[in-house]
């Protein structure tokens, strides 16, 4: 018995081997492959990247393209690896041609994305350096990409948003007129004036380097709140210096209120009285 367990120990250990042999030098083979093939792949992504800027042809196609001739890339060095392990490449473009159908059917958001990042990319409703509004989103756009479009906010987040639901939504471009409006509120008390404050924030506006003349900024009242007036403050500014504006307005309307001394209202020991104009 102990003479069959250790004849089936040595046919085993001489199969794998052999196994060894034939296969594990492939093994290593098409693993230098893979990382040799993705190194020269990340220079060659490197140097299609500025071809493709000294060419002009724009930031958004230029990431588009990149991204695709990456993926082309990668697939073929998989292929010229998995030949190296011993399959045939025949073979194998029909499983992938197969798995890329099955997988196919069952992303169909993908396809969409990809539909709709051609779709941005020829019709470019924006192009990268915008200002824009998608949905309830907004942002400057930094990338757009073949499934994907990369918006960075004025607070410094990154929106990635698919491709499908920007060509499924209202897109509003603010730089194609170079210009946004910023909706900023302040307080006045009820029995303040309201043309009296109205001239006031006018001539503060007037003061701030990044607020436009042109349109003329729009001041009205919004809403009435238990203790003050909301008004609203619409001043026209460049998408560029959205926060540099905002913060700007708020400082110049905080010292002409100080100077004219318009008052606010706290929400302890709050007396009733009397509305102003």
């Amino acid at each position: 018995m102990d003479n069959l367990d250790t004849a089936s120990f040595q046919r085993y250990l001489t199969q794998f081997m052999d196994w060894a042999v034939t296969f594990v030098p492939k093994i290593i083979l098409a693993g230098l492959v893979l990382w040799i093939g993705f190194k020269i792949i990340k220079k060659l992504d490197l140097i299609v990247d500025k071809s493709l800027e000294k060419a002009n042809i724009g930031l958004e196609i230029t990431g588009f393209l990149s991204s695709i001739l990456g993926m082309v890339m990668k697939v073929v060095v998989v292929m010229i690896a998995a030949s190296f392990v011993g399959f045939e490449v025949s073979s194998l473009l029909g499983v992938l041609a197969a798995a890329g159908f099955a997988v196919g059917l069952a992303l169909q958001g993908f396809l969409g994305n990809f539909a709709s990042g051609l779709t941005i990319i020829f019709f470019k409703p924006y192009k990268v350096g915008d200002w824009v509004q998608i949905s309830d989103m907004f942002g400057k756009v930094k990338n757009i990409q073949i499934f994907n479009t990369t918006l960075e906010t004025p607070g410094d987040k990154t929106l990635i948003i698919p491709n499908g639901q920007v060509t499924d939504n209202i897109i509003t471009n603010f730089s194609t007129k170079g210009k946004i409006r910023i909706e900023l509120n302040v307080t006045m008390p009820y029995e303040e004036s309201f043309p009296k404050v109205e001239k006031i924030l006018r001539e503060a506006l007037s003061t701030c380097d990044h607020v436009m003349n042109e349109p003329e900024p729009l001041i009205g009242i919004e809403s009435y709140d238990s203790h003050n007036i909301i008004l609203a403050i619409r001043p026209y500014i460049d998408p560029d210096q959205y926060w540099d504006a905002t913060f700007e307005v708020y400082r110049s309307i905080k010292s002409a209120f100080n100077k004219n001394g318009i008052r606010a209202a706290y929400s302890e020991g709050v007396e009733l009285g009397p509305i102003g104009d």
